[in-house]
């Protein structure tokens, strides 16, 4: 079962007063195109139960319900509820028109969230955060539905956004937080703790894998400072000798060439155990910086 559809069947469970009921079935028809009458297809049952039982709630109608073969690859059954009596006053009662939706349908946050999840319940999707990324979106054919969807999350600070594609509309949320404040918003509070325990795994994973990245490329830069410094040092000893250096520096050099991988604060203490002398990693690299100087001499004159 996917992601998108446990959400799904566990709202579909929700009990609600009547008021929410309406904005939820207001905000599921609002999703689809409206004719002489409202035809609303869907592959959840749970869905198309919570649909029939809304309308049988609100105006005691009893929606047509026609089962058939999809024509996709799956061929998964798909559920038609049909109203053909009373669509104009249903449609006018749940505040829908070809303009707008009415503001009463909104009006306070218990009615916003259930709008928001009959919206869901018929034209949203959400990848699993386990096997993809986080993206939360919304299917609609209507621009004026799609930017009234999208001021809604935002109330919310959502930053959900809309998208023109193919004919269609697609509203759309992509941080995994604000995903996990809408599921929590709808009420799918399984979703909500799945979600969460996934992304928190997730992010210590990379915050994991950025830490050993970010140790591997010190290790590295600490063997390539390492590696020039005992070149510098090399090309020195053949040109003129370490003779050359100061006590200091040729000490520096010398314990160098004999710890060739070790970091300077490693090198620093070895210096400093063996010779009884405090040396500190910001002097032991100013010695390195005056070799490195001669270095670089020896080669602009070569």
């Amino acid at each position: 079962m996917s992601f998108t559809r446990e959400i799904k069947d566990e709202v579909s469970k929700i009990e609600t007063s009547n008021t929410e009921e309406i904005s939820e079935l207001s905000g599921i028809i609002s999703t689809i195109p409206i004719k002489n009458n409202i035809t609303i297809k869907t592959e959840n049952n749970s869905v198309a139960r919570r649909i029939y039982t809304l309308f049988k709630n609100i105006y005691n109608i009893h929606p047509k319900i026609t089962v058939r073969r999809g024509y996709n690859y799956n061929k998964k059954l798909i559920y038609i509820i049909s109203v053909n009596d009373r669509t104009e006053y249903i449609l006018k009662d749940l505040g829908i028109s070809k303009d707008k939706i009415e503001n009463f349908i909104t009006s306070d946050d218990e009615l916003t969230r259930a709008f928001l999840r009959g919206v869901f319940l018929l034209s949203g999707s959400i990848n699993d955060p386990k096997t993809s990324r986080y993206h939360l979106e919304f299917n609609l054919t209507n621009k004026m539905v799609s930017n009234f969807i999208s001021k809604l999350l935002n109330q919310y600070n959502l930053n959900s956004k809309v998208l023109h594609r193919n004919n269609n509309y697609m509203v759309y949320i992509k941080e995994a937080e604000k995903i996990s404040d809408f599921l929590r918003m709808i009420g799918s509070y399984n979703g909500v703790l799945y979600f969460e325990d996934i992304r928190i795994y997730r992010d210590h994973k990379n915050m994991t894998n950025r830490l050993n990245n970010c140790e591997q490329a010190n290790i590295e830069k600490t063997i390539e400072t390492a590696t020039n410094q005992v070149k510098d040092i090399e090309l020195i000893k053949e040109k003129c000798g370490l003779e050359i250096l100061s006590q200091k520096e040729q000490t520096a050099a010398q314990y160098r060439l004999k710890y060739n991988e070790a970091s300077l604060t490693e090198l620093a203490e070895i210096i400093t155990l063996e010779t009884n002398e405090k040396i500190t990693k910001s002097g032991l690299y100013h010695r390195f910086k005056k070799i490195k100087n001669l270095a670089n001499k020896l080669k602009n004159k070569n």
